[in-house]
């Protein structure tokens, strides 16, 4: 099964935390913070959302940072994905 995201939605997957710290010490997964870096998945087309034109900042492979609490959680093939308006991106990690 694929996702297929519609007008500016964009389809994202959580990069996993690390397991040790820059000290070599390994952490426990009770231990690790999730971080709020992201790669993107699949882009939407962009076009008209709400009556302006939106055009599409992200594209597949990039790392970007959104909101702690932004999009919807949807569990695909034993994957977690997170699906975004763009506008809920923050910035993109280069």
């Amino acid at each position: 099964m694929k996702l297929k995201p519609l007008a500016d939605r964009v389809v994202l997957k959580q990069i996993e935390a690390e397991e040790k710290t820059k000290g070599g010490i390994i952490l426990t997964s009770a231990g690790q913070e999730k971080p709020q870096v992201y790669e993107v998945i699949v882009v939407g087309p962009g076009g008209m959302v709400d009556g302006q034109e939106v055009k599409m900042e992200v594209k597949t492979g990039d790392k970007v940072i959104m909101g702690k609490y932004s999009g919807t959680t949807v569990k695909l093939d034993g994957e977690d994905y997170t699906v975004v308006r763009q506008s809920d991106i923050l910035a993109i990690v280069e």
